[in-house]
């Protein structure tokens, strides 16, 4: 059976590569953003329903993340919409190991509509798409919490299992966590990447501290700098937090992708070949 799916975030780490899985399955797919038609925007309200009708299921990406006030407002507001639209199911992007996404969640399984809950740890594509791309470009990655073990997962995996519940409803209910499958310090994921990309590269542990004021001297928002000093302290903090789980081999039949394959892969991207931009 082929559904009429919105992918909110559709251009994102995550969503473009869902967007792209339920094409390939023949799907009908709408991408939501501020710049589609219609448009959609999580600061407004009113633009929930417009993207919302006609669609069948959801896949929800909240950015910056969940974690940022505001969020649960948000949440609820749109499984509010998606109830009154009509939709069948929606699956929720969670954050592994955050009290304030663990609200949210609560607030999808509560809505009415059927669900799946996808709580991803740190995504691999960090280095490559996202926040620490620029220290592995210029050869060193200073980065807080150096003790810190963490199950870093692929978007590719984190995409197919999203892929797979949105239109497999024997995963309605359930909370899937995705991970990689093992933990690595910061120190061990840039030596990995030095291997990979032949070239030296070089881990600095930094305090927090340190890294929020680095964060503010390139001119990030202050919102930005929260989060990340957030999702530092209280999740990669937690030991707790960052168990490895094997709910990506439950669900695709097939094991996590290891840091090491995603370096293989993003090498040949040639990403990391570029140059940083000259400062003037």
């Amino acid at each position: 059976m082929k559904h009429n799916i919105l992918v909110i975030g559709g251009t994102g780490k995550t969503g473009r590569r869902v967007v792209e899985g339920l094409n390939q399955l023949g799907h009908q797919v709408r991408v939501a953003s501020r710049k589609s038609e219609p448009a959609f925007d999580w600061e407004d309200e009113s633009t929930y329903s417009q993207v919302l009708k006609g669609m069948d299921r959801a896949y929800i990406v909240y950015y910056p993340d969940l974690a940022v006030p505001g969020a649960k407002d948000a949440i609820e507001a749109l499984t509010k919409a998606a109830l009154k639209e009509g939709l069948e199911k929606v699956v929720l992007l969670s954050g592994k190991g955050e009290t304030e996404a663990e609200a949210c969640e609560r607030i999808v399984a509560n809505s009415g509509l059927n669900y799946t809950l996808v709580r991803a740890s740190w995504f691999n594509q960090n280095f490559s798409e996202g926040a620490f791309l620029e220290g592995v470009l210029a050869g060193h990655v200073a980065l807080p919490m150096p003790e810190a073990e963490i199950p870093f997962v692929d978007a590719d995996d984190i995409a197919d299992v999203v892929t797979k519940v949105m239109v497999d409803d024997s995963y309605n209910g359930e909370t899937i966590t995705v991970t990689g499958p093992r933990k690595m310090t910061f120190a061990q994921l840039v030596e990995a990447m030095s291997e990979g990309i032949g070239r030296e590269l070089q881990y600095h542990p930094i305090s927090l501290e340190e890294f929020k004021e680095g964060m503010k001297a390139a001119g990030l928002p202050d919102s930005y700098v929260w989060l990340f000093g957030y999702l530092f302290k209280e999740v990669l903090g937690n030991p707790d937090n960052q168990e490895v789980s094997r709910d990506v081999e439950r669900v695709l039949g097939r094991k996590a992708t290891d840091f090491v394959e995603y370096v293989e892969k993003t090498v040949k991207t040639g990403v990391w070949n570029q140059s940083l931009p000259q400062s003037v």
